[in-house]
């Protein structure tokens, strides 16, 4: 496993080695003890989500706040999605700041999202499969959201956005100015 961090210092990208032959490949696509040691913390994965959806889907972003915040190890085993993940932390160095990273089934890319960040994701592909595993369990009062298209935070999509299938929750979901955040 190739474990690095990205420009957020504590969000790392996650590369499985994938072994290939003539009948299709295998991977080893998760290992805590690995993962713990390159984080440098104790991980306990007490939930796992999977959501399916159709081309320019987009989902967030979302996150929710202590005492229920939850870190993220995301995938996508089917399909092609352009992960978004936003700090929104008011103390940290990079608030308001986003990074986004393809997530495919075709790179095997993980991404390890901790604590004190706001995490969306839009389907690039026909159809996208993407998997969860969170360290807390959901928490409806805590369950809070950014709204993608706040122009203070400037989230640069590759579809317009018209084109963009949105839930009425994720399309009206308050701005960074109006937001419940970490300090």
């Amino acid at each position: 496993m190739q474990i690095k961090p990205t420009d957020f210092p504590d969000v790392f990208e996650i590369t499985p080695h994938i072994f290939k032959d003539e009948r299709g490949s295998f991977a080893e696509s998760f290992k805590l003890n690995i993962l713990e040691e390159a984080l440098n913390q104790k991980l306990e994965f007490v939930l796992e989500f999977e959501s399916r959806s159709i081309q320019n889907t987009l989902r967030g972003l979302h996150y929710q706040l202590e005492p229920y915040a939850q870190s993220k190890l995301v995938s996508v085993s089917y399909g092609k999605v352009l992960d978004i993940v936003v700090d929104i932390r008011k103390s940290s160095k990079t608030f308001m700041q986003y990074i986004v990273i393809e997530l495919s089934d075709e790179n095997n890319k993980q991404l390890f999202i901790p604590k004190g960040y706001a995490h969306g994701f839009l389907v690039l592909s026909d159809t996208a499969v993407m998997h969860y595993k969170l360290d807390g369990y959901y928490h409806p009062d805590s369950y809070m959201g950014l709204n993608v298209f706040d122009s203070s935070l400037n989230i640069q999509l590759p579809i317009k956005k018209e084109l963009i299938v949105i839930s009425h929750k994720d399309k009206t979901l308050p701005t960074l100015n109006e937001a419940l955040l970490f300090e």
